[in-house]
């Protein structure tokens, strides 16, 4: 998967902005203002943060040896690191897109899962 791709994937979910709070290099997008998903556009590979459940993380890890890491810079029992123009099947990084966006709007309040239902 192409770094378009991934930054078009991630803009059709509902509720989803993209910003880059970090510096001019990290691509975030972030749902009712949460964050699901970081990109970093200088890295070669291209390499993409998804929050992950914790048990199916450590899972990914020893499938995709290698290429899905603990997550750089992140909480490393929460988000994996994934080399996505490696050997990932594109439909599992689409996967782990949409397993990481549903993850973060169960934390949302309630209120928040309202509007966002609303959008």
């Amino acid at each position: 998967m192409h770094v378009e791709d991934f930054r078009a994937y991630c803009l059709t979910k509902k509720g989803v902005t993209e910003s880059f709070p970090f510096d001019e290099n990290t691509l975030v997008f972030k749902v009712m203002g949460k964050m699901f998903a970081l990109c970093g556009l200088n890295r070669l590979p291209t390499q993409v943060n998804l929050k992950c459940d914790p048990e199916r993380a450590i899972e990914l890890r020893e499938e995709y040896d290698g290429l899905i890491v603990p997550g750089y810079h992140m909480s490393k029992i929460h988000w994996n690191s994934i080399l996505i123009q490696d050997n990932v099947p594109q439909p599992l990084i689409i996967e782990l897109i949409d397993h990481s966006y549903e993850l973060v709007i169960k934390t949302l309040t309630k209120k928040l899962q309202a509007e966002l239902a609303a959008l």
